[in-house]
């Protein structure tokens, strides 16, 4: 497993405070817990399963439907391991909104003290935003992206979008995918759209091909092909809508990707300012007029702990909650200092759980 997504519903509010504070306890334990088992790997691998997300975000006691789940959950997780980072060598950046934007400073400031090369890493954080903001065309438009990064390389993303004409929001998951560009998610959850431009699925690869031939000569071709099919009717089962883009607009951008002159779609993707627009364009010239269609499959595909915020489905138990980051505090301390009895008791409980989810 990649990758993967979960559709949930916007909500509004944050989580109280007593709430958030027990959140961080438990995200930090919890985490300390896998890293000592499983490293930084491990983590990364749950991080990546939008199942195991879904459930870690319950655990914590966050509402089990709700879109604040993903960034309070990430928000969380950064908080409770902040100061432990150099100790782990875990480090999570960006976040909500504005946060979001702060990755790359975040990653740069992170690799300056571990003396890790920062460059190739703000690039993974910038190409999987780039992917699930441009490249998949779902209606969902990217406005949470956390980054997890350790020293060893290893990294995933969890980043949300919203779609404020549905009210739902979807989230998305990654770790190092083989390529940028093709099928770069993998076994994804949540409920199929009807209009998306899948730009990096597999199938379109020709597309993708003639695209970035198309983005490596002037823009006039490009610009003059957009003209031209917008005063002639299209066939009315095309998926590729002509309606919301103008050619005229599109010529700067065109401009920007000619003088970068990418080698592939994956170069063309980092280019700055090459968005979903110029993206679509490019793939619905190589289409109607070189005959190599672009796909519309959407990528997607396919718990309780404490209790929720919202009281679903019951108001979160505070002595429980309390208990349990305490008794998990207390078994990561054994465990470290070579106590292994309770840590090999999680993993035998992690075991009968794993098996009653094989049986249901």
């Amino acid at each position: 497993m990649r990758t993967g997504t979960a559709d949930l519903p916007l909500h509004g509010g944050r989580a109280p405070r007593w709430l958030f504070e027990r959140m961080t306890l438990l995200a930090r334990e919890m985490g300390l817990a896998i890293l000592g088992e499983e490293g930084t790997h491990g983590l990364m691998r749950r991080i990546a399963d939008p199942v195991w997300f879904q459930a870690f975000g319950c655990v914590l006691g966050f509402d089990w439907h709700s879109s604040g789940l993903t960034t309070t959950t990430c928000g969380a997780l950064k908080e409770g391991l902040r100061d432990l980072s150099h100790e782990t060598g875990l480090f999570i950046a960006g976040g909500k909104g504005k946060t979001s934007r702060k990755t790359p400073e975040e990653i740069e400031a992170a690799c300056w003290t571990t003396g890790q090369e920062a460059a190739p890493l703000v690039r993974a954080s910038r190409l999987s935003a780039k992917v699930d903001s441009a490249a998949v065309q779902d209606g969902f438009q990217v406005y949470h992206h956390s980054f997890f990064f350790a020293t060893d390389g290893s990294w995933a993303v969890v980043q949300q979008g919203m779609n404020e004409g549905t009210g739902m929001a979807r989230r998305y998951h990654w770790l190092p995918p083989e390529r940028f560009d093709s099928d770069p998610h993998a076994a994804i959850a949540g409920d199929r759209t009807q209009q998306v431009l899948n730009l990096v699925a597999s199938e379109g690869e020709g597309n993708r091909s003639l695209a970035v031939a198309l983005a490596r000569e002037t823009p006039t071709g490009v610009v003059s092909e957009m003209t031209r099919m917008r005063t002639v009717e299209m066939p009315r089962h095309h998926d590729v809508r002509l309606s919301d883009l103008h050619p005229d607009r599109l010529a700067r951008i065109l401009l920007t990707a000619y003088e970068h002159q990418p080698e592939d779609y994956t170069a063309l993707l980092a280019v700055p300012g090459v968005g979903a627009k110029a993206l679509r364009a490019l793939a619905l010239v190589a289409e109607l007029t070189y005959g190599e269609p672009a796909s519309v499959r959407d990528p997607v595909s396919y718990s309780f702990a404490p209790g929720g915020k919202d009281g679903t489905p019951y108001p979160v138990d505070r002595p429980t909650y309390d208990a349990t980051i305490e008794s998990l505090r207390r078994a990561v301390t054994e465990a470290r200092a070579g106590h292994t009895e309770k840590s090999a008791a999680l993993r035998r409980l992690a075991g009968v759980e794993r098996s009653l989810i094989a049986a249901s």
